[in-house]
């Protein structure tokens, strides 16, 4: 009866691998395959055992039925973690497997000898052969096995209790089954003496389970179904290319991009000869040399758009080749063109509509300037002046690298030279233009333009400018005045607590009114003018600029001999 029971076992088992085999599985699960091979083999192996009456026959057989059981163990249990959510390391199943390995091979060592078991027996039970094995090695490994299965089932057990909600249930609970029911029978065999094993039973029904559960199980496994997913829907090919640019292989959408790979021979290097060849080898020659892994392709009327990654056919292992996706990109092309030309008008517009702002403050503040001009008779054409002054400085401080000085600040403190006496349009005509020296009281409100610049400064541009430029034109205003050794006003600042533009300012106005004719007197001579700016670097101006001055000194002068 247990050997027809074994018969049907063994043919259920042959079955239900073959009905594993021919579904159509695009990826297979390596734990679950090797568990559906070995349980139709220990089952054969179980049948066959049935049939012998040899006890040296009976030992090889018992011998690779507790190699296998043990085999299958451990890839149960690797299946197990993998359900769980842990992917052991390579090193780790290597351990794993060596030590199931470990433990038979001395038995292969004392096969022959008392030391592997003490006794043999072969039972004729009237419904086929039963072989028993007492003591010796045998013995040891039977210990040695339940230890080791009982200590991993407490692990897993732990382990599930302090991961909730991240495995499937069903699927642990069934190996946990397995491997319970397969403990106590195999305690029960190890100590008791039945005539046949009731494992072939076990493994039959374990093997079912794995077949009826498979798809369940793989339903948790979310990067395998976005991949089986994409891969039965999506537009993207693929192209498969070795290290050294040899055509691996390509999927039929692939194909469809481009039709000359049909007769690509695999294992080649593409050929240079053609298009489709020297485009893949520009690929992989940006990718290694450049760190190019994205771009785009013309294709005839079509833009092809790539992305090439490394691809390794195990996890964690050495790059096999590259792995080239392709996608049709013609309307995402055009509409990133469009977005492209779009941007760029408007940038142009942009900057054709800043430059028109510009311009219009420009005129606003030199007409202010103008209006000032008109006012004091004095100072007719300074504001001009001082800002070509102020622009040639800034040149040579630029050109020569006397000190630091950026390329924007550089650029503000141009742009707002012209505002620096807006505030004059406030001080009264007759102080504003009298010919001779000024009373103190007089002078005490002619001291006030500088601030009143400032303010006016903030008023025009404060809300319409970039808050650097408002900064530099406030600065540069208010603070030009100001001198070195601090007898300056508005605010009697000292050294380079005077913000850099007003230092620049200062030299300008100041020369600028030494050379020039006013109505109280005439210009002063350049060598005059040049020796009184000299002797003022360090009391009335930053000391810095006195190798600035000396510099520009001739681009100065001439400057005056065309404009006077």
């Amino acid at each position: 009866m247990i050997v027809t029971g074994y018969g049907v076992c063994l043919v259920v088992s042959v079955v239900a691998a073959l009905v594993m085999a021919l579904r159509s599985y695009d990826h297979i699960d390596s734990y679950d395959w090797s568990m559906s091979l070995l349980l139709p083999f220990l089952v054969i192996i179980y049948w066959v055992k049935t049939q012998v009456s040899s006890p040296e026959s009976a030992l090889v057989l018992i011998t690779v039925i507790q190699f296998g059981t043990s085999l299958l163990l451990a890839v149960l249990l690797f299946s197990m973690l993998r359900g769980i959510g842990i992917r052991p390391r390579i090193w780790l199943k290597a351990i794993v497997y060596g030590a199931v390995a470990a433990l038979f091979f001395p038995a292969w060592q004392i096969f022959h000898s008392g030391d592997y078991a003490s006794v043999i027996s072969v039972i004729d039970t009237g419904d086929g052969f039963d072989s028993r094995l007492k003591g010796g090695f045998v013995a040891f490994r039977h210990y040695a096995c339940l230890l080791a299965v009982v200590v991993l089932l407490v692990c897993v057990i732990a382990f599930l209790f302090s991961r909730k909600k991240t495995y499937s249930r069903r699927s642990v609970a069934g190996y946990l089954a397995f491997v319970a029911v397969w403990l106590a029978l195999y305690a029960m065999e190890a100590f008791l003496n039945f005539d046949f094993s009731g494992l072939p039973f076990l493994y039959v029904l374990a093997q079912l389970f794995i077949i009826l559960t498979y798809d369940q199980v793989h339903a948790h496994d979310i990067a395998s179904l976005i991949r089986d997913s994409e891969g039965s829907r999506s537009a993207r090919g693929h192209v498969a290319v070795g290290l050294s640019g040899t055509f691996l292989s390509a999927d039929e959408t692939a194909l469809g991009f481009f039709p000359d790979l049909r007769t690509q021979r695999t294992d080649s290097r593409f050929r240079e000869d053609s298009e489709t060849g020297r485009r893949f080898l520009h690929m992989i020659d940006n990718y290694i040399g450049h760190g190019v892994d994205s771009g785009f392709l013309p294709s005839g009327n079509r833009t092809l758009a790539y992305e090439l990654t490394g691809f390794s056919v195990r996890r964690s292992g050495a790059t096999r080749g590259y792995l080239v996706g392709i996608r049709d990109a013609t309307e995402e092309k055009k509409t990133r063109d469009k977005l492209r030309n779009f941007n760029s008008r408007l940038n142009r517009e942009v900057a054709e509509k800043t430059r028109n702002i510009e311009a219009i403050q420009e005129k606003l503040v030199l007409s202010m300037a103008d209006m000032v001009e008109n006012r004091d008779g004095n100072t007719g054409g300074h504001v001009r002046r001082t800002s070509d002054i102020v622009a040639i400085l800034v040149r040579t401080i630029r050109e020569k690298a006397f000190f630091p000085l950026e390329e924007s600040l550089a650029r503000d403190i141009v742009r707002t030279a012209p505002m620096h006496d807006l505030g004059k349009v406030s001080i009264d005509s007759g102080i504003l233009n009298k010919p001779g020296r000024l009373t103190p009281e007089e002078y005490a409100v002619m001291k006030t333009h500088s601030t009143i610049s400032g303010q006016m400064v903030k008023i025009l541009l404060e809300g319409v400018e970039e808050e650097a430029l408002v900064r530099t034109a406030y600065r540069l205003a208010r603070h030009h005045h100001e001198r070195w050794d601090g007898k300056g006003y508005p605010d009697g600042l000292v050294g380079e607590m005077i913000p850099l533009e007003a230092r620049i300012m200062a030299v300008a106005d100041v020369y600028d009114a030494l050379v020039s004719k006013r109505v109280y007197k005439e210009p002063m001579s350049y060598e005059k003018a040049a020796r009184i700016m000299c002797e003022g670097m360090g009391t009335q101006f930053d000391p810095n600029m006195r190798l600035v001055f000396l510099s520009c000194r001739k681009e100065l002068e001439a400057y005056y001999s065309a404009v006077q």
